[in-house]
């Protein structure tokens, strides 16, 4: 008994190290991009000797993956939630393409890391190709909800998999529009525009 109370107040003393430097790697990504944030400089935002974080994380791209996938799985969570709510099929889907919307929506912080903003603007990146796979796997996931949804609202499986990516493209395209304020030049809401664009297209589904 005395042994798993030791193991526990370790395991939540790693737990809250780890979570003190993926905050700090946070504030250094945001700042500085990926590619312009090093470990020396996330150490130091942490209170830590560069020697230390290396107990936790073997590299800047390892922290960034650690950052992103927590965040893809509170996304995942929030769509599932939604999705579960729902009381049939095109309910399932609107409210699963709403709460992606309204997860980024909520943390733009979140946005800019899912898309590699974070201090370097719009561009192609990624990490390595393993760290890659796993993260776009996540990705994947926290849409399949969305697809679920549109897989029961049409036979066909290539037209599901077009509409997962049609609400993934809307959502990140309003999204975009909304935190830049350029949506405001048309006096219109982007939630709004989400929410009639995925009633819109899951009737598609069942035409």
């Amino acid at each position: 008994m005395a042994e798993t109370t030791r193991a526990d107040r370790r395991g939540a003393v790693v737990e809250a190290k780890r979570a003190i430097i993926l905050e700090a790697a946070l504030r250094v990504f945001t700042t500085a991009g990926l590619r312009g944030a090093s470990m020396r400089a996330i150490a130091k935002e942490a209170g830590y000797v560069p020697g230390a974080i290396y107990a936790y994380f073997p590299s800047k791209e390892h922290i960034y993956a650690a950052a992103l996938g927590e965040s893809l799985t509170r996304l995942r969570a929030a769509t599932e939630a939604a999705a579960s709510s729902a009381r049939d099929a095109r309910s399932r889907f609107t409210a699963a393409g709403l709460a992606f919307f309204d997860f980024y929506d909520a943390h733009p912080r979140d946005l800019d890391l899912g898309f590699y903003l974070l201090g370097g603007g719009i561009a192609p990146r990624g990490l390595s190709d393993d760290l890659n796979r796993g993260l776009n796997a996540a990705l994947l996931a926290t849409l399949d909800p969305v697809r679920k949804a549109a897989g029961e609202l049409s036979a066909d499986t290539d037209r599901a998999t077009a509409a997962t990516a049609d609400v993934f493209a809307h959502a990140s395209g309003l999204l975009l529009l909304a935190h830049t304020r350029r949506l405001d030049l048309f006096r219109l809401d982007a939630r709004e525009l989400m929410r009639r664009h995925l009633v819109q297209l899951a009737e598609s589904l069942t035409s």
